[in-house]
């Protein structure tokens, strides 16, 4: 059974962000290097593999909006940093384990997702992410399934699209790279009408100009009967 079917068969809202991801890596959407662990040592040495700066992040089925709960320790440079905020991330109700993974780098931020419309059907989004997400409200949508030229020429509308160029002395971003992670969400909501929403926010934008999800949010539709 997948990830996805034991949160529909337990009846569960969401998928946690590391389930949520291993999904959406399988259709080519690219995600941090990351381990979900059980305690702080096990952070501490996951940490080390992945290599410093981490993000550790309270992981659990209740836990959607982790920020709110303060469920996110971000760059954290040495072992004992990670030990320390894994120990208080661990007390925290509804924690059932620790998501470590890179932090990445890079200075632009975009959100992409899937939404369902009563009329249309399942329907992607881009915009600009992070924490100017719902301020500038700058989003492009398309209902699915979605061709490359339709990814690119979302790319195109954003009113901020100017941040897809090299930027600040990094590389421009990767639009077909950014095209592939539209293309795949509108297959996901073509192939899965049991996911309700998915909100990737934010991908950020390597200074290479790869692009990655580096938060992951999946949806349910609440089970009939």
């Amino acid at each position: 059974m997948t990830a996805l079917e034991e949160a529909i068969a337990e009846g569960q809202a969401s998928l946690t962000e590391h389930a949520a991801k291993r999904f959406l890596a399988g259709y080519g959407i690219p995600i941090p290097r990351e381990a979900l662990v059980s305690g702080a040592e096990a952070a501490a040495d996951a940490a080390a593999r992945i290599g410093f700066p981490v993000v550790v992040k309270a992981s659990g089925a209740r836990l959607q909006h982790k920020t709110e709960v303060g469920g996110i320790a971000l760059h954290l440079r040495s072992a004992e940093e990670v030990l320390r905020e894994s120990r208080r991330l661990a007390a925290l109700p509804g924690c059932e384990g620790l998501l470590v993974a890179e932090m990445v780098r890079g200075d632009r931020e975009l959100a992409c997702g899937l939404t369902r419309d009563p009329q249309f059907g399942p329907c992607v989004m881009v915009g600009v992410g992070g924490v100017l997400t719902e301020a500038l409200a700058d989003a492009v949508f398309r209902v699915a399934p979605l061709t490359p030229p339709d990814a690119q020429e979302m790319l195109r509308e954003i009113r901020a699209a100017k941040l897809l160029g090299p930027f600040r002395g990094e590389a421009a971003a990767d639009r077909e790279a950014l095209a592939a992670i539209l293309i795949a969400l509108g297959e996901i909501g073509l192939r899965h009408p049991e996911i309700r929403e998915i909100d990737l926010n934010p991908v950020k934008i390597r200074p290479d100009g790869a692009p990655v999800a580096v938060d992951a949010l999946i949806g349910l539709a609440p089970r009939c009967g």
